[in-house]
């Protein structure tokens, strides 16, 4: 296996985009949002937009953590499927949750035309295919399941997989009529400078001391000695937040992906779906906009990033091995090859919400195999809670659940 990469591909891609201060001055402010991945920016987007004078800060480079590694496959589905969802959490919850993800899709839609991103936001439909003969009563029951709940889906026989992508070693799968995909590293540096230039303040590179949380807001002391006073803090910074609090509320996983060169043939038959398996771990692939094929999973549980790293040639060369199994007709020739952290909660959704250990503080963690969606909704659960109002959703993302 030739590893030519092990950065993740979208940093490779987009280079330097934008660049910010580290913090060199004491700052008062409505909102502090720590972390500047996809969720923290879109959830400073939304703060924004609802006129708080708001700061976001960083230890790393804007966008250089989880979101410099996800896939960005954008899916309603949630990694519990919806019957087992249901008997989770009841059905009008389930429904609610996997309606919330469907709409989500829409909206960052939306937000990328609204800044204007170059982040090749792209609607595409879903499959969801059997890998092994015995996944395909439960993937059955699923569909329907979602067909009797609304969701535009569809059953397809391995005949008619094959026919229409010439992807084999399948049993039949679910066709879903909404899902997506973006840069999602773009994403977060285009929205961050469409709001940078309305008056959000950005820091990068600022690793934070100590945090001192009280009733009428929070006190941030950075390693070089300035403070940021906030009458909320907002944590949207993921896995680590495992760091911070106690519980355990979450299993921590490594994934691992690899993109192909780019191709000159025609990928009309995979270019307009998103591919995932029933396998444990799950397989996944789309396409990129320009031209390449992404192939992702082989999860394990987390080490530490030396140990995980260590193994993306081996886990590179797997993935190659099924995507020859599956699509033996494909030229791929691997580019790009890296590998992530994402968070796996009990019940597939996320944490988003209060914790009794933090006054005026909220924490967004969208965990899950399609955590950018999560973020999407966490930005329309925060405008709520800021302004002290009840949403639908959120007692099923609240700690302690």
């Amino acid at each position: 296996m030739r590893l030519r990469s092990s950065e993740p591909f979208w940093l490779e891609k987009n280079g330097i985009l934008n660049s910010y201060p580290s913090l060199r001055q004491d700052v008062e402010t409505e909102i502090l949002i720590i972390g500047g991945g996809i969720t923290g920016c879109l959830i400073a987007h939304q703060c924004m937009e609802d006129g708080y004078k708001t700061v976001l800060i960083d230890k790393r480079e804007i966008a250089h953590g989880s979101t410099s590694a996800t896939t960005s496959m954008l899916q309603y589905e949630i990694d519990v499927p919806l019957f087992e969802l249901m008997k989770k959490i009841g059905e009008e919850g389930a429904v609610a949750n996997y309606r919330a993800c469907s709409d989500s899709i829409d909206t960052l839609g939306k937000v990328s035309k609204q800044v204007k991103s170059g982040c090749g936001y792209t609607k595409k439909n879903s499959l969801y295919f059997a890998a092994y003969k015995k996944d395909v009563a439960d993937l059955k029951k699923e569909f329907d399941t979602r067909k009797e709940n609304g969701f535009p889906v569809t059953w397809l026989e391995p005949k008619e997989i094959e026919k229409r992508y010439g992807l084999q070693e399948t049993h039949g799968g679910i066709l879903s009529a909404q899902g997506g995909s973006i840069d999602a590293f773009r994403l977060a540096h285009d929205i961050l400078a469409y709001n940078h230039e309305k008056g959000l303040l950005i820091f990068d590179k600022t690793n934070i001391d100590k945090v001192e949380y009280k009733r009428n807001g929070v006190t941030v002391r950075v390693e070089n000695g300035h403070t940021i006073h906030a009458k909320k803090l907002i944590y949207c910074n993921g896995f680590e937040s495992t760091e911070l609090i106690k519980e355990k509320f979450v299993t921590l996983l490594s994934t691992f992906a690899m993109v192909g060169e780019r191709l000159e043939d025609d990928q009309s038959k995979l270019e307009d779906t998103l591919f995932w398996n029933t396998a444990e771990p799950y397989i996944y692939m789309r396409t990129t906009d320009d031209n390449r094929l992404l192939i992702g999973g082989e999860d394990e549980d987390y080490v530490d990033p030396d140990k995980r790293n260590a193994n993306v040639g081996k886990k590179a060369d797997k993935l190659e091995k099924y995507l020859k199994k599956v699509l033996p007709d494909y030229d791929f020739v691997n580019d790009f090859a890296w590998a992530g952290t994402f968070g796996e909660t009990k019940d597939g959704l996320p944490y988003i919400g209060k914790h009794k250990d933090f006054e005026s503080t909220y924490f967004i963690l969208g965990f899950g195999g399609n955590g950018i969606t999560f973020s999407v909704i966490g930005m329309d659960i925060i405008s709520s809670m800021l302004k002290n109002q009840a949403h639908p959703l959120a007692e099923y993302y609240r700690f302690g659940r």
